[in-house]
């Protein structure tokens, strides 16, 4: 590595962690290298309505980074783009990157023209499938980079592409290809962050079956102002104003058939929701079914604060089962009251699914990285975990772990 900066560091994932260990050990001269699948930066952070613990929008920390990054020129980052390969030793590895194509260049300037000549729609993935944006599209208002993408796989072969004819920048190149790059890195941290649990393996749940049962995080995506009802909490199938909304705890989570552990922020995260729809509607009836409410250290003030709140119902017990009404789009919930020994058949407008924490590691490793069991990543000297890539954790325990992950790779770069 002779002629380049003795301290490079190679971070995976460009969420909330990945930049933070990122950022923080370019403030330190460290070179640093972020590669990100999706095609922005701030992974699950940039998916919420707003987070804790100050119940602010995302873009409230995200912006603050997005700032730090335009200004170092240590910093350097790849989206669309995963590992292939890893090789060598702490303070001298190989890194193969594979760079996926966007089909859109550095030329674009996010007009929107692209998209409104654009006739093909898919499910948007940003809102988890809850409307449609166009093949070639912005993931979200204020993406970094603000860059449209285009989605091959909805296009189909014999489309004339009225994009190419609407763009007035040359922005649009259907012919790019993959490309690899390899660099030489002192120290990886991998911040590959989580995913939701696929609440389709909840047989008795019965997600993707009966109408208006949804995840947690398609509740944020609802209750969001650039999400798909902008800020409206309607139900999905019929578009009506909810009243009356059961949450799930623990689904999939603390079960040894789905997720063994305790995701950390499934409690607080339905009563976050809570907070949501009774601002909207202070009249909304909220029943939550749980298992153990955990809200750790300081959030029990949080808990404590929400459990005041007229119309909320805490109900200890399992939902046995979740069933369609025979005459309407409402939901039949299924549990039981341990505390009043009584089984419950309950009528609501939507069920939301507080669905657990997965890390993205659990179906995709990176090649030359060490991996628990459960697909958490294991520390080696040379190589440490970031964030929910560890252990499931709140969007401020990823900071601090993020900062102490880039302390780490400074100290493995130095040791040279």
């Amino acid at each position: 590595m002779s002629g380049e900066n003795p301290n490079r560091i190679l971070v995976i994932g460009g969420g909330f962690s990945g930049l933070t260990a990122g950022i923080e050990a370019a403030e330190t001269g460290a070179e640093v290298i972020v590669v990100e699948k999706n095609p922005y930066l701030g992974g699950r952070v940039a998916q919420l309505n707003k987070y804790f613990p100050k119940i602010c929008p995302p873009m409230c920390g995200l912006e603050i980074n997005f700032r730090r990054i335009k200004v170092n020129p240590l910093f350097t980052f790849y989206t669309m783009s995963e590992v292939d390969s890893i090789s060598g030793v702490p303070g001298d590895y190989t890194v193969k990157i594979k760079i996926n194509p966007r089909y859109v260049n550095e030329n674009c300037t996010a007009c929107n023209a692209c998209s409104e000549a654009c006739p093909v729609e898919r499910n948007c993935d940003f809102n988890f499938g809850l409307n449609k944006s166009k093949a070639i599209y912005l993931p979200f208002e204020q993406a970094f980079p603000l860059k449209y993408v285009i989605d091959r796989k909805s296009c189909p072969k014999d489309c004339p592409a009225p994009c190419l004819n609407a763009c007035k920048y040359n922005a649009i190149d259907f012919n790019m290809q993959p490309e690899t790059v390899e660099v030489k890195v002192t120290s990886i941290v991998v911040a590959t962050g989580w995913k939701p649990y696929d609440a389709s393996k909840i047989d008795n749940l019965n997600f993707g079956k009966v109408k208006n049962v949804i995840t947690n995080m398609m509740f944020e995506r609802i209750a969001a102002k650039n999400g798909p009802t902008n800020g409206q909490i309607l139900r999905p199938s019929d578009g009506k104003s909810v009243e009356n909304v059961a949450f799930v705890q623990c689904a999939g989570s603390r079960d040894e058939n789905h997720l063994p552990f305790c995701s950390y922020i499934c409690c607080l995260a339905s009563l976050k929701h809570t907070l949501y729809l009774k601002e909207q509607n202070p009249d909304a009836e909220v029943n939550i079914f749980y298992i153990d409410i955990r809200t750790p250290g300081k959030y029990e003030k949080f808990y404590n604060q929400v459990k005041e709140l007229s119309g909320v119902n805490f109900i200890k017990g399992k939902v046995a089962g979740i069933e369609q009404d025979s005459d309407s789009d409402d939901v039949i919930v299924i549990a039981e009251d341990i505390l009043n020994g009584e089984k419950i058949r309950q009528k609501v407008d939507m069920v939301v699914l507080a669905t657990g924490m997965q890390p993205e590691s659990f179906d995709f490793k990176v090649p030359g990285v060490k991996y628990a069991v459960d697909g958490f990543v294991v520390d080696a000297e040379g190589i440490y975990s970031a964030g929910c890539a560890k252990a499931p954790m709140d969007v401020a325990g990823c900071g601090k772990d993020s900062t102490s992950a880039a302390l780490k790779a400074i100290q493995t770069g130095v040791r040279r």
